[in-house]
């Protein structure tokens, strides 16, 4: 069902008013999708090194 031009003005003022969040939005979905979909087993124990930093721990 497409959107009425109210709808779009609408989500077009909140992508401005909240650019940080939605950028935050996109970055994790394509961080997801690149995990689920493409990474390869030495790009997964690259990030898990990375994340194991991010929370302080070493492995």
């Amino acid at each position: 069902m497409p959107l009425s031009q109210a709808q779009k003005e609408a989500k077009k003022r909140w992508r401005e008013k909240n650019r940080e969040k939605e950028n935050y939005y996109s970055r994790k979905s394509v961080a997801k999708s690149f995990i689920r979909d493409l990474a390869t087993d030495d790009d997964l124990k690259d990030l898990e090194e990375e994340i194991l930093k991010k929370l302080g721990k070493n492995s």
